[in-house]
């Protein structure tokens, strides 16, 4: 699952119907970020969006390369409102899509975090490729504005499973996973390996070091969101 040397290629298994894990691991990170599962109406199975902006398109065609063999055809820009172009492109219709959209979507179509989801470090880096960023020395953040409070317990509690501390950080009136200064170090390393190179802007520890030599945006809800939880609403996950 990690990168095949020094070419950055990644070794992708045959798939003949199901899912390779890698692309499970790939899926399961771009829902916690940017992607989205939807069932067009009139068919029967889900397919997956993959949407970003047009200056990540070496991050889309490394997500597409990994899912080319569920996708249709290959990602197209398309221009938006205002002077956003965005790089899109969606995979085909499949069964395993459609397990995944009814466990990460309730029955308004809005997204929510499942409570037993089984996350990997390949899951947690597509995450943090997607949604996540660093301002200052000591903030390292994950932008889970879109999830309720119950879920954005979820993500902490599936971050402390890798030993990951983090809390939750208001950003205006909303609230974001922020990774504890004294994790960060242990954050970067869980996810180095899996950090494409047009990404590794986000793994700088502190002004001076990055690790580039090394291998390896956020959406606001419309609903008001409530109080942080404590920690006595923690839910169980698990491993």
């Amino acid at each position: 699952m990690a990168y095949n040397g020094e070419s950055h290629d990644i070794i992708v298994g045959d798939t003949v119907g199901s899912l390779t894990q890698l692309q499970k691991s790939l899926i399961f990170g771009s829902l916690l970020g940017d992607g989205y599962l939807r069932i067009v109406p009139g068919r029967k199975n889900a397919l997956l969006e993959i949407n970003h902006s047009i200056s990540e398109k070496k991050y889309v065609d490394w997500k597409f390369k990994i899912l080319k063999s569920i996708s249709k055809s290959g990602p197209k820009s398309r221009k938006g409102n205002g002077s956003r172009v965005a790089y899109r492109f969606t995979t085909r219709q499949h069964p395993e899509l459609t397990d995944i959209y009814r466990w990460f979507y309730r029955a308004d179509k809005k997204k929510r975090i499942p409570s037993n989801l089984v996350l990997d470090p390949m899951s947690i880096a597509v995450w943090y490729m997607d949604d996540g960023g660093k301002c200052g020395q000591d903030n390292v953040y994950l932008n889970t504005q879109q999830f309720d409070a119950d879920d954005q317990n979820l993500c902490m509690r599936y971050l402390e499973n890798f030993g990951i501390k983090s809390s939750l950080n208001r950003d205006k009136i909303y609230w974001r996973v922020r990774i504890k200064s004294d994790s960060i170090e242990k954050f970067f390393d869980l996810v180095r390996p899996y950090i494409i190179p047009s990404m590794e802007y986000k793994l700088s520890y502190n002004p001076v070091e990055t690790y580039s030599e090394m291998n390896g945006v956020s959406r606001k809800s419309d609903a008001n969101m409530p109080s942080p939880p404590t920690s006595a609403k923690l839910w169980r996950v698990k491993r």
